[in-house]
């Protein structure tokens, strides 16, 4: 297969997981993507954090509506963000961001792979995959949104599940789906830390 052919096979495979939910995807990537620019102001890194914003939108709605999060959409926005990160520092020199960025992916990858084991009802392997993502770009803004960005979706979450067992409209062994939580503290996360 030619490397036309191949994205062509990926455009369609995330056109497929897209397409059933469209209108929201699109309502919530205008946001995000608005959001991204705000938080980084037009600079070199604001590219990795709009794709990794739309990414967030599509990943946000599909966890919600399917109850997964697909990799064909996490390795291409992991990927991408990387380079243009790395792109950014070329230009920029901010070399400090990026080591920080390189040790808050694995840093918060680790602390949910090491989660979803303890847990296995709980958190899956996309979870630890969006941890990824979401801790590089943390990382990039400073420890402290590494920091709040693993403990935040935890309190949001739990807000939620009181209030839906408070309101019986979910039992204790009701699932939630947790990528939504992880994007909106990730994205409350840096938008407060220093």
């Amino acid at each position: 297969m030619t490397d036309a052919g191949r994205a062509a096979a990926l455009a369609e495979r995330i056109g497929s997981e897209v397409r059933p939910s469209w209108r929201l995807i699109t309502a919530l990537a205008v946001v995000s993507v608005v959001w991204a620019v705000w938080l980084t102001g037009p600079g070199w890194a604001t590219p990795a954090f709009v794709v990794a914003a739309l990414a967030g939108a599509a990943l946000g709605v599909i966890d919600v509506r399917d109850r997964r999060l697909p990799d064909v959409i996490l390795y291409p926005a992991m990927c991408a963000c990387a380079a243009l990160l790395v792109a950014a520092v070329v230009v920029t020199g901010a070399w400090e961001n990026l080591a920080r960025a390189g040790l808050g992916a694995p840093a918060l990858g680790i602390v949910y792979l090491v989660l979803s084991r303890i847990g296995p009802r709980g958190l899956g392997l996309g979870d630890v995959k969006l941890a990824v993502l979401l801790g590089m770009l943390a990382g990039w803004q400073g420890w402290q949104a590494v920091l709040w960005t693993g403990v935040l979706p935890f309190l949001l979450a739990g807000v939620v599940a009181a209030g839906l067992l408070i309101a019986r409209r979910a039992t204790r062994q009701s699932m939630l789906p947790f990528g939504p939580f992880m994007l909106v503290g990730a994205a409350v996360a840096m938008t407060w830390a220093p």
